[in-house]
């Protein structure tokens, strides 16, 4: 099952802090190409994708949701065409931009 059990908690944000996405270790069932990736999530958990960043060295990091936030799961996508799972989760929560006022 492309949904990994033992994912590394926290594991996204101390990866893309480090800015070193690409060289993640990953289980090699949690590996696979990004069309599968999003077609798995789609079918079980009705997820697509909320929010999506590109890396410094060409990575994409993206977070997948369901409309009922019940469900989530983050992907990375390496520039060879590769997704992995980076981590699952339930209960998603949409928050807004917290806005800043411009130094004029």
């Amino acid at each position: 099952m492309f949904r990994a059990k033992h994912l590394l908690t926290g594991l996204a944000l101390s990866v893309a802090a480090s800015g070193n996405i690409a060289q993640a270790a990953q289980p090699k069932d949690a590996c696979t190409d990004r069309d599968s990736a999003v077609s798995h999530l789609s079918s079980a958990y009705r997820e697509r994708t909320a929010a999506l960043g590109l890396a410094s060295n060409g990575g994409v990091l993206e977070i997948l949701t369901n409309e009922a936030g019940t469900t989530w799961s983050i992907i990375l996508t390496t520039p060879d065409g590769v997704s992995c799972m980076v981590a699952t989760g339930e209960h998603w929560e949409p928050v807004q931009p917290i806005k800043t006022r411009s130094r004029i």
